[in-house]
């Protein structure tokens, strides 16, 4: 193991009271300790607080800190800084930090990274500055990160990890053992830090299987390779996309998948530490568009903030204008009665939450795969059946406060047709809206709630006002 992964959150007790090997996350106390430190300007007391931290929460601590303290802890630990920490941070807090230790000390960071770490840096700036740190790094390295970096973004290219191990068909157990012990003890090692499996390939290079360390590590020496082979049926190409890569992992339950290019021969590997980023940033990223908002905007500045909510903002102006003119057609009808104002909101804020956790539902059902052609009939049919059954219901209780409220048994039967059918069209909505984007091939996290905002919105103020008018006047 590298001293790296060796790190262990070492805080005391007293601060958590819990044993070290128990605290997973930066403490609060620590942190405070650090900022405090910081602000006394100790230096020695800073780099005793974080030298047993791991790689992880150092970036946590950056992330959290000022710009000025942020600054004056990477001038103290920059003689001990961990190229790790980089493939850790958030983007805009990563290039604050490559801004503070200049592009040389980063191409030495890069360097001892892994190639799919390294791509992860280096991908987020622009063409001079990976030039600049590209050529400062050995031409070995250079090559296998340019051609990491060549490949569509979020691909399984730029995931993969160039760095495995692969034997001929026709080695023996004890070949492969001895190969491996020789290529620690050479100047050319190329064995990954950590590895969960060995590949066998062809003589053309194309993986035949895998065998598991566990696996490897129980058989006798004299034992060939492809008698303990597990035959490798599920391959991930170069050009796949890291979501369809993190879906075959949970599907087969895999810790590594080999990486083939174009003809079919081993180029890289992909483990599940990096699945596991792949299924966070997946899953934050569909939250964030069902919130109309592009990506995770924390850390960045309060102008750059505010430009990337703004186009979804004004598509919801757009959308509530929509709303506000299918209003206007019963102008007449609300000047008579109006009790139809007070209680319009409450048929759309129902009609909108209840085709909201429809959608929710059905766009994680499609990311997960989950929802396919063969059950989406099925599918659509219950949530039509849970919002008809949920609208009568509430359409009960609605109708009844009505009734009291105002006094009038017409006006809580309105209001109680107008949530029945509003809810219905509301589980409607919100399972073929995103079917529809995703056969057009839009994203159906990015646009659906939009356009499941707007259906409920003028179908149940145009049901709720429409029978108001015929009903009640």
């Amino acid at each position: 193991m590298s001293d790296r992964d060796n790190q262990k959150e070492t805080q005391t007790e007293e601060l958590t009271g819990l044993p070290d090997d128990l605290i997973y996350v930066l403490e609060t106390g620590v942190e405070e300790d650090i900022v405090h430190a910081l602000d006394d300007k100790n230096i020695d007391c800073v780099r005793e607080l974080i030298k047993p931290l791991h790689y992880a929460d150092v970036a946590d601590l950056l992330e959290r800190l000022d710009a000025e303290d942020r600054a004056r802890l990477v001038e103290i630990i920059r003689t001990d800084f961990d190229a790790a920490i980089l493939s850790e941070l958030d983007e805009t807090v990563r290039d604050q930090i490559i801004d503070l230790l200049g592009l040389d000390e980063v191409a030495v960071a890069v360097s001892d990274l892994d190639t799919d770490d390294a791509v992860t840096v280096l991908e987020e700036l622009d063409e001079a500055e990976q030039r600049q740190v590209l050529n400062s790094i050995p031409a070995a390295e250079r090559t296998v990160i340019e051609e990491g970096l060549a490949y569509p973004e979020d691909s399984a290219g730029r995931l993969m990890q160039r760095e495995f191990v692969s034997v001929p068909e026709g080695w023996t157990v004890g070949e492969t053992i001895d190969y491996m012990r020789a290529s620690v003890d050479s100047e050319d090692n190329n064995l990954p830090d950590h590895f969960y499996s060995i590949f066998v390939v062809d003589p053309d290079h194309k993986p035949v299987g895998k065998v598991m360390l566990d696996q490897l590590l129980r058989t006798r020496r004299p034992v060939k390779m492809t008698e303990i082979v597990e035959p490798e049926k599920k391959v991930v190409a170069v050009t796949m996309d890291q979501e369809d890569v993190a879906f075959l992992f949970r599907q087969r339950d895999l810790v590594s998948a080999p990486v083939v290019d174009e003809l079919g021969r081993l180029v890289g590997v992909v483990t599940i530490d990096d699945i596991v980023d792949v299924i966070d940033e997946e899953h934050e990223e569909d939250i964030m568009y069902l919130a109309g908002i592009g990506e995770d905007d924390l850390y960045d500045a309060a102008i750059d903030t505010t430009r990337a909510r703004f186009s979804w903002l004004a598509v919801n102006l757009l959308t509530a204008i929509v709303a506000s003119l299918v209003i206007s057609l019963f102008d007449a009808t609300i000047d008579q009665l109006v009790a139809l104002a007070i209680l319009m909101p409450i048929v759309a804020s129902m009609g909108g939450n209840a085709g909201t956790q429809t959608l929710t539902v059905t766009v994680r059902a499609l990311a997960m795969k989950e929802l396919t052609a063969t059950n989406a009939a099925r599918v659509i049919g219950k949530e039509i059946l849970v919002g008809a059954i949920n609208g009568v219901l509430f359409a009960v209780f609605a109708g009844v406060i009505v009734w009291v409220w105002f006094g009038s048994q017409v006006l809580g039967l309105v209001i109680g047709l107008a949530m029945v059918v509003n809810m219905t069209v509301a589980g409607l909505a919100g399972t073929t809206i995103p079917l529809m984007l995703e056969h057009a091939r839009i994203d159906p996290a990015i646009a659906s709630s939009v356009f499941l905002t707007t259906v409920t919105d003028v179908v149940g103020f145009f049901v709720f006002l429409g029978l108001a008018a015929i009903i009640l006047l």
